[in-house]
């Protein structure tokens, strides 16, 4: 119980944090595409925690940005969630069957090729819509725009989650140490 307890605690303040981070951190890179750094959060999250608390977390944190600062409604809150998830749950996937810093930058970089792949569809299939354009005009932005775009953020959050990796996962071995009394 105190354990289930612990991960709700870690998954609401990773939430805030994810949330913080996109509220502070959006910076603009292409078109209406900004870039934010919640997923590193989410990420980190999801190599500790577990997939499911990468989407716990993503889902969360996507649903306070759709209240709070979205300018692209429920649209850009579903685009959010599936960047998110596309990311950070492969490489959580990956980190549980190999643990350790070769299986973080492993999960890491084959959530960064699911993330780019599947907006590339996503973008195609909903863009025109929140656009408010013909198919063919995102066509037209795809290879110039959209993936550009997407490479850069996976690359970006990537990187950045690797280079925390160490440094969270040493805090929470310490965190569980002090718990369970043991210095």
């Amino acid at each position: 119980m105190k354990e289930n307890a612990r991960k709700l605690t870690a998954a609401g303040m990773l939430c805030a944090l994810a949330y913080a981070s996109s509220a502070v951190g959006r910076v603009p890179l292409v078109l209406f595409l900004k870039y934010d750094p919640k997923d590193i959060v989410i990420a980190l999250g999801g190599l500790a925690l577990g997939p499911l608390t990468a989407l716990g977390v993503a889902a969360a944190a996507s649903l306070l940005e759709l209240l709070t600062l979205s300018e692209h409604g429920v649209m850009g809150f579903l685009m959010n969630v599936i960047s998110s998830c596309f990311f950070a749950c492969p490489a959580a996937l990956i980190h549980r069957r190999r643990p350790g810093l070769s299986g973080a930058a492993a999960g890491l970089l084959c959530g960064w090729g699911c993330m780019v792949s599947m907006m590339m569809l996503w973008n195609w299939l909903i863009a025109p819509i929140y656009m408010g354009v013909p198919r063919e005009e995102v066509v037209k932005l795809l290879l110039p725009a959209f993936l550009p775009f997407n490479l850069i953020k996976g690359g970006l959050n990537g990187a950045a989650t690797l280079l925390l990796y160490r440094p969270v996962t040493a805090a929470l071995r310490l965190s569980a140490r002090s718990r369970e009394g043991r210095p």
